[in-house]
């Protein structure tokens, strides 16, 4: 077996053909005569070199849990994998001991279904809220980004196996994704898109990182020697090996000279012939003097110290049997802490004797995840109304059941077929104003609340649009919320919008009909447990957006997007700069529809007695929360800093740390100590990191405008 102080002596001992192998994958497993797949559905894996003793190495998706094929050729047994909540559920949830937890679960699988690396966490910002993959990414601020990976791949590689942040960088959009090129300021660079990477790679240590497929200002982000090697290596000290993203484009022997030490899936000219093949393509270049060889030598060694310690390397027999009945315990209590109440007028929690009438075909094809590399095959996915039936809250059945015969009618017209796809099957809308006013008035009558379930989906290789039936409400979900409402309103009974959707949509034309918006995101394969359990009062919502609702679409400050021309755009230009999300919001006195950090509770909290002091350049914040209302709770208590006007243009006020409650009991107190590190006062100037001079607001509350504590720092 190879060990890590081998590696030199092994590397001296390739060939160069050997060296060239290590670089790029082996394709696509089992398919355009590649060797099968060790593990099937897996996304790749890296050459062997058998007379060396280096075994391949396998590398699969996992931004939502591990997706492998749950089943195999002539085998009765079934892989499953879990689904967890979305990385937005997961950001909602600001637990980095959760976010753990989540990890240990992903990682436990990966290692024992036989798979090396995770292709995961997805890390970009939440630019503009059509963004396809979203729903994989964590937030609009890099803060949050960074923590909630960075303890994420904690968990992950405390399995023994390895983690991938990706797509490394700017990469904000699904349009022309292969070829876009995005033009953004360093500024914005090093305090937005890269600042999230920066903290995950500081504090988890990745195996790997993953480069986008966008160009970064004209430079193909896996041909960007600045971004690979300058910033990622140099600047904060990566150890591990850059992979491309599968089938990035371009030239082979740029990728080798910038940094980029592994191309993937590898053998591209198999699915584009006009494409040379990356082994040959690189032998070449050194015998032709065009790569230099110790370069090759160089990324060769940056592989296998990370190859070394995969399960693979050391002969590890997995067992195909992870823990999948603890790991669901985990999905479920992620995605309880992850549901964001937005509002209650009275309406929840209902109670369990509570008569609840369900709108809404969501409530049977629950969206439990995105489509694409973020998909996963778990062993079943709990419906909202099963998980409603399974804890035993009264609904009406009749209701229930023609929603199901709708369904299954509409889905038998080849308009409203369920597609499968590459990435997924695709759920094309279906019209949801069915029930006319008598018969709504009907349910009204006999039902003491009404739940309209709005489901949205969303994946890989396509983004939103800002229309109806998407980021609006389609004519007949308007319909539909108008109809329920004036009925349940006129029988003086309630109505909640319920949200299964994997972005923020447009809520602030239709909110005052309702009387309760409850976000469920999309919660993986324990979906219908976690809302009704929510739903009833037996869990507490405690969840915060990690990114804001704006009022209406044309609020965004990303009005680029997704670039220019609109029609094919080939660059997208950050005019915004590092004025993305709530740093616009609040600096330009834009009112959102919800804003960043928000989300209400069945109970109430204080805040008092805060504390700012400076400690061997550390600035302690210190204060107390208490649980002031009349049930059990989490609180998610912001710390934000507003920086003195100097020669660096600023934010309103910027997120620099944050914490979770335990559960607070009612009228129990938790005293809170958030550390900062003194940099992260810092503004990048366009050359150099400075912390300028003059008074700091630090500004402690429940969202970025909700604050209930004020103090100042003095920076002289």
């Amino acid at each position: 077996m190879v060990t890590l102080k081998e590696v030199p002596d092994i590397v001296s001992r390739m060939t160069l053909e050997e060296k060239a192998r290590i670089v790029v994958g082996i394709g696509i497993p089992g398919m355009f005569g590649n060797p099968p797949p060790r593990v099937p559905g897996a996304a790749g894996e890296t050459h062997p070199v058998e007379r060396l003793g280096i075994p391949s190495a396998v590398l699969a998706d996992g931004p939502a849990g591990l997706r492998i094929n749950p089943r195999r050729e002539n085998d009765d047994k079934t892989y499953h994998s879990t689904a967890f909540p979305v990385e937005t559920m997961l950001a909602s949830t600001w637990n980095r001991e959760l976010l753990e937890a989540v990890g240990r679960c992903v990682g436990e699988e990966v290692r024992e279904y036989g798979v090396d690396i995770l292709l995961a966490p997805a890390m970009n910002i939440h630019r503009n809220p059509l963004c396809g993959r979203n729903f994989e990414y964590y937030s609009e601020d890099p803060l949050l980004t960074g923590e909630m990976a960075a303890a994420f791949v904690k968990g992950v590689q405390s399995q023994g196996v390895g983690a991938c942040l990706k797509h490394f960088a700017a990469n904000n959009q699904e349009t022309n994704r292969f070829l876009i090129d995005t033009l953004v300021s360093e500024r914005a660079l090093r305090e937005i898109y890269l600042k999230g990477f920066e903290i995950a790679v500081k504090k988890s240590k990745p195996w790997t990182v993953m480069s986008a497929y966008n160009k970064l200002n004209g430079e193909h982000c896996s041909q960007n020697e600045w971004l690979l090697t300058r910033v990622l290596r140099c600047d904060w000290g990566f150890e591990g090996f850059v992979m491309t993203d599968w089938f990035a484009k371009d030239d082979p022997v740029e990728m080798m000279r910038a940094g980029n030490d592994m191309i993937m899936p590898g053998k591209a000219n198999q699915v584009d012939p006009s494409r040379k093949d990356e082994v040959e393509a690189i032998i070449n270049a050194v015998r032709e003097g065009r790569l230099n060889e110790e370069t090759l030598i160089r990324n060769v060694k940056n592989i296998l110290r990370v190859l070394v310690n995969t399960p693979s390397f050391k002969g590890y027999e997995y067992s195909n049997k992870p823990d999948l009945d603890a790991h669901a315990r985990v999905a479920y209590e992620a995605g309880v802490e992850g549901v964001v109440l937005l509002k209650n007028d009275g309406a929840l929690p209902v109670g369990k004797d509570a008569k609840i009438a369900l709108f809404g075909t969501g409530q049977i094809e629950t969206i439990k995840g995105g489509t694409g590399s973020g998909d996963t095959h778990p062993r079943y996915v709990i419906s909202i109304l099963d998980g409603m039936r399974e804890k035993r809250l009264r609904i009406d059945e009749e209701l229930a059941e023609t929603h199901a015969k709708y369904l299954a009618e509409i889905r038998s017209r080849a308009e409203y077929r369920i597609e499968k796809t590459m990435f997924g099957e695709v759920f094309k809308p279906v019209p949801q104003d069915f029930l006319g006013e008598e018969e709504i008035s009907r349910f009204a009558e006999r039902n003491d609340v009404a739940i309209i379930v709005i489901s949205r989906i969303s994946g890989e290789g396509y983004d939103r649009k800002p229309e109806k039936g998407d980021f609006y409400l389609s004519d007949d979900e308007r319909t539909l919320v108008e109809r329920v409402s004036k009925a349940f309103h006129q029988h003086g009974k309630k109505v909640v919008a319920l949200l299964n959707i994997g972005s923020p949509i447009e809520v602030a034309s239709w909110r005052n009909m309702v009387d309760g918006i409850l976000l469920t995101w999309q919660a993986g394969q324990e979906t219908g447990r976690i809302v009704a359990d929510i739903v009833s009062g037996e869990r507490n919502p405690s969840g915060k957006l990690p990114t804001t609702f704006p009022m209406d679409y044309s609020d965004v400050p990303s009005w680029s997007f997704p670039g220019k021309p609109r029609e094919n755009p080939q660059r997208v230009v950050y005019d915004e700069g590092i004025y993305v999300g709530y740093r616009y919001y609040d600096s330009f006195g834009v009112e959102p529809a919800y804003e960043f950090g928000f989300g209400l509770s069945y109970t109430s909290f204080e805040y008092r007695g805060l504390m700012v002091e400076v400690v061997n350049n550390r600035v302690i914040v210190s204060f107390e929360v208490e649980n002031t209302g009349s049930l059990p709770g989490k609180e998610v208590a912001q710390v934000y800093v507003r920086a003195p006007k100097g020669r660096v243009d600023k934010p309103f006020q910027e997120l620099k740390g944050f914490h979770k409650t335990r559960l607070l009991n009612p009228g129990e107190k938790e005293g809170i100590r958030v550390e900062l590190d003194f940099d992260m006062l810092a503004s990048y100037d366009g050359e150099k990191w400075v912390v300028e001079k003059g008074e700091y607001e630090v500004r402690v509350g429940s969202s970025s405008r909700d604050i209930r504590l004020v103090n100042r720092l003095i920076v002289s």
